[in-house]
């Protein structure tokens, strides 16, 4: 019994040593492995999500620079074209002005009017509502001149309805085409330039007036009709300033693709 009770005490006590010898519960190196892997891991991807953003933003930022400058781009042509539009039309009044000025000092001297076509009317050829065809065509002259555009049609009309086949009507037909035109009714200028071509194919305004009907058409946008024209104006009358200003047209339609 007693040697019982002493195993028993020892047993106790061993248990009792190696209880207090213990450390708390000890991590497993392979979780603290596992935890270590996890948490370089997520950061790993912290990092990658941070940086697909930033790229993400970069590309985003770069297509909306790409974008304003293709629309700034787009901006200028436009503007540009507008501006050479203008630019053409101003130097085209221009040089009408400048040529019915010369006109105009050349009827007011008496002299033939050189390359119109145009004199003083023929005896007996008065039309009926128009007492002197030279002053009526003049005065609408005039105001064609002074940019009074309404009264420019209206008279260069009159001459042609009361006297179509007199001496003034090339040139009267002419200046209606160009009356028209520089108040923008296209439709009725290139009807008037080609009538100038079909009634009188021999008048020293033919020339001009097919070119301008080539104009007339290019503005509504015909280009087919407008290259015809053209091609008309520079196989009919190669020598020309019209022939080479149809020529330089026909370069402009081709640059523009039509």
């Amino acid at each position: 019994m007693r040697h019982h009770a002493v195993l028993s005490a020892i047993a106790l006590a061993t248990l009792w040593l190696t209880g207090c010898s213990l450390t708390p519960a000890e991590e497993d190196p392979v979780q603290v492995r596992l935890a270590d892997l996890d948490a370089r891991l997520a950061k790993v991807e912290r990092i990658i999500a941070n940086q697909s953003l930033v790229e993400l933003s970069q590309r985003v930022e770069a297509l909306e620079s790409q974008s304003r400058d293709l629309r700034g781009r787009a901006d200028v042509q436009e503007n540009g074209l507008a501006a050479t539009q203008k630019q053409q039309r101003d130097l085209y009044q221009d040089l009408d002005r400048r040529l019915a000025a010369l006109e105009s000092g050349v009827a007011a001297t008496g002299s033939p009017q050189v390359g119109t076509g145009a004199g003083p009317a023929a005896a007996g050829s008065a039309p009926a509502g128009v007492a002197d065809p030279q002053r009526a065509y003049d005065s609408a002259f005039a105001a064609l001149k002074d940019a009074r555009y309404p009264d420019a049609i209206a008279g260069f009309q009159a001459v042609l309805d009361s006297d179509p086949d007199g001496a003034l009507a090339p040139n009267a037909q002419y200046w209606l085409g160009e009356a028209y035109y520089v108040t923008r009714d296209y439709e009725k200028a290139a009807a008037a330039f080609d009538a100038v071509g079909q009634r009188w194919p021999d008048s020293a305004k033919t020339p001009g007036a097919v070119l301008k009907l080539g104009y007339a058409q290019y503005e509504l946008k015909r280009f087919d009709a407008a290259k015809r024209s053209f091609a008309q104006v520079v196989a009919r009358y190669p020598d020309t300033e019209a022939a080479k200003l149809a020529q330089e047209r026909m370069k402009r339609l081709i640059a523009e693709g039509h």
